[in-house]
């Protein structure tokens, strides 16, 4: 069986099993829960384990692959302008249709006691009149850590990224055989990484079946019915964005089969769903994208972990149609500059979001604050937010790779997606 064939049927197994098994289910002492719940986070943490290492030396090995070709300079201003375009893409895609389908308003009268909002909404505007976009500079220190070991515990990837930048640069300029056995080294940890990662990648539709099956226990299905228009309306903004905006990307672009690059993503797509983590992803994601898609190493080691922090499409989308459901709820008419603040807003904080389950709860929050908003009204979205984390955690899958795909052709590579990638299994 190949691997996403496999995972299709871990979900589907998952699925089934948590709508049977009630939540107080035992066997052998052990509430089935825990059970399903110690696999599902055993797996997680297997991934997590290989994220630093894997992204330190991924980068500082292409880095150096790339950097022998002379051409890093023009690469690096491509994948920027490429993050930059498709996040403020996915952004406005997530405002237009937030602004269209309105689903903070309902008969013409905003929900805002249907929802149990208490703060007034006239305190409200005035606390929005209040606050800029400056309110967030606090983010740029991630670039900068003063600890690099804190900052991986923490979890803040940025920091980690910069340095692997900074040193992978520098790596080239080191002459002799040091800077050779320094270049060797850095290739040969990865490879080894790569190995490792391939390990732990055999395990899992083991992992998925332990974290759908818990998740399926412990809330059912009843977590769709609230809020079903904000549900909705996300749901179409993030179809939008991976089933038109990104193909169209490919086809005209990268001009290639969109189709067969979905086809070999699919292990990958289905891991971020289950795990909502495109960092816990990222191991699965490069095999796909090198074997699947015949993408060069040197690309993909460079732009996947990279994007796993930086190039967040869905979960940008996400925060900003949060952000205007909860306005619309409370019944403010946001000025079209109040909303260029959110969309600003909302791509520069989906860059310090942490790749892992229920993250961007935290750059919503903070955009709540720097627009005024009350913080309280987060909780709205909590009852729909963890089948949109999944969704959203896919689309930055697929920007990501999508990208990546279309950086490798730019840059001449031909075997792309031709004449027909093998899927990985």
């Amino acid at each position: 069986m190949k691997l996403h064939h496999q995972i299709f049927a871990a979900i589907f197994l998952a699925a089934i099993t948590g709508i049977l098994l009630p939540e107080s289910s035992h066997l052998g002492g052990i509430t089935l829960l825990s059970l399903f719940d110690g696999i599902g986070k055993i797996f997680l943490n297997a991934l997590k384990m290989l994220v630093v290492p894997l992204i330190v030396t991924a980068i500082m090995s292409s880095l150096n692959s790339i950097g022998q070709e002379d051409n890093l300079g023009r690469t690096g201003w491509k994948i920027g302008a490429y993050y930059a375009l498709s996040s403020a893409l996915a952004v406005c895609i997530g405002l237009v249709v937030t602004n269209i389908i309105r689903p903070g308003i309902s008969h013409g009268e905003p929900v805002r006691e249907q929802l149990g909002l208490v703060a007034d909404p006239t305190a409200v505007l005035s606390q929005i009149q209040q606050h800029g976009a400056s309110d967030f500079a606090h983010i740029f220190f991630q670039f900068l850590p003063p600890n690099l070991f804190a900052a991986a515990a923490q979890e803040q990837m940025l920091g980690l990224i910069v340095f692997s930048l900074l040193f992978g640069w520098y790596m080239q300029k080191v002459q002799g055989a040091a800077g050779e056995y320094l270049r060797h080294t850095i290739d040969g940890i990865y490879e080894t990484m790569v190995s490792i990662t391939m390990l732990v990648i055999r395990f899992t539709p083991i992992g998925v079946f332990g974290l759908i099956a818990s998740t399926v226990m412990r809330t059912g299905f009843s977590a769709l019915a609230p809020l079903l228009w904000f549900f909705c309306t996300v749901l179409l903004a993030l179809f939008i964005h991976a089933f038109i905006a990104l193909p169209l990307a490919v086809k005209l672009i990268a001009k290639r089969s969109p189709l067969r690059l979905l086809k070999a993503l699919t292990p990958a797509l289905l891991t971020a769903f289950s795990t909502s983590s495109s960092s816990a992803t990222l191991p699965l994601t490069m095999e796909c994208t090198e074997k699947g898609a015949n993408v060069p190493k040197k690309f993909s080691s460079l732009m996947l972990p990279l994007g796993a922090t930086v190039n967040m499409n869905g979960t940008a989308l996400y925060e900003c149609a949060a952000v205007i459901f909860i306005a619309q709820a409370y019944g403010l008419d946001l000025s079209l500059g109040m909303q260029a603040t959110i969309v600003f807003t909302a791509m520069i904080t989906s860059i310090g979001v942490a790749g892992i389950p229920a993250a961007s709860l935290v750059a919503i929050t903070l955009i709540l604050g720097i627009v005024g908003l009350p913080a309280e009204a987060i909780g709205l979205i909590l009852v729909t937010d963890r089948i949109l984390d999944m969704c959203r955690t896919s689309v930055n899958i697929w920007g990501d790779v999508v990208g990546t795909v279309i950086i490798a052709r730019s840059e001449g590579a031909e075997g792309v997606l031709m004449p027909s990638p093998q899927q990985y299994t």
